[in-house]
């Protein structure tokens, strides 16, 4: 028996038990996410096995990869709009997301790509652009739920900030905006404890495929602090968006 062949045995009989942990798990702690579960461990399944089908195609050009990166914008900018629906609901929210999802993943690629710091093929592109748009897509969804919760909880402070004549963003950045850096924590964290907590993927792969352990490190600090900035501009185009919007009655939002 092969190796790989052994590894995919025991993935078929490790995974749904691992599936089963996390859904005992959400339903003790009444967490309401037992269905989640389920449905997003299925859809990467199947997810993952399209996509190791369609990267193929995506990796044999740049046009390629850059429409696969677009696609991966798309999805991101849905499934961050749909998590802040779930507070409440701003027209023009898939925009939002697009813009700070978008924004702060194309400025980072950008300064890493033009300069030559990743190198410019599919094959260094590819998987640089899902890592950063994965960021913003988080610290997009982190803030937009954060902002909205705090505005619906301190709606009356917000209230009273527009009475004594403060416009609409700077009210709602008084009240909201404070929250908005508790979407940059993940990051930050995974940061500061890369190498003591955590050993990353970039840097593992790199070391076990025969890269020097300073390059991987390199590499891995690249990958780090471009998550950080394109977290950090994600969040700051999402906190002024949403604060120019037309904000719905901070008493319909949920908690």
């Amino acid at each position: 028996m092969s190796h790989d062949t052994g590894l995919g045995i025991a993935a078929v009989v490790v995974l749904p038990l691992l599936v089963a942990i996390a859904v005992v798990g959400s339903r003790l702690a009444s967490l309401r996410h037992d269905k989640g579960i389920v449905t997003a461990a299925l859809r990467a399944l199947v997810q993952l096995a399209v996509v190791g089908a369609v990267v193929g195609f995506a990796l044999k050009s740049i046009w390629g990869t850059l429409a696969f990166i677009l696609m991966m914008m798309t999805i991101a900018t849905i499934t961050s709009a749909r998590r802040i629906r779930h507070v409440a609901v701003v027209p023009g929210q898939y925009a939002y997301c697009a813009a700070a999802i978008g924004g702060g993943a194309a400025v980072v690629l950008l300064l890493l790509v033009l300069p030559g710091v990743v190198p410019r093929n599919p094959g260094s592109i590819l998987p640089m652009g899902g890592i950063v748009v994965g960021g913003a897509m988080n610290a997009t969804t982190l803030a937009g739920r954060r902002l909205l919760s705090e505005y619906g909880g301190r709606f009356g402070e917000f209230e009273a900030g527009l009475s004594i004549g403060l416009l609409q963003p700077d009210a709602f950045k008084l009240v909201a905006g404070p929250v908005a850096g508790d979407a940059l924590l993940p990051a930050l964290d995974q940061t500061r404890t890369v190498g003591l907590v955590t050993l990353p993927g970039a840097f593992v792969g790199m070391v076990l495929g025969g890269a020097s352990p300073t390059a991987a490190a390199a590499l891995q600090l690249v990958v780090l602090i471009g998550l950080l900035a394109a977290g950090s501009i994600a969040i700051l185009v999402t906190t002024e968006l949403l604060a120019r919007s037309s904000l719905p009655d901070g008493r319909t939002v949920s908690s």
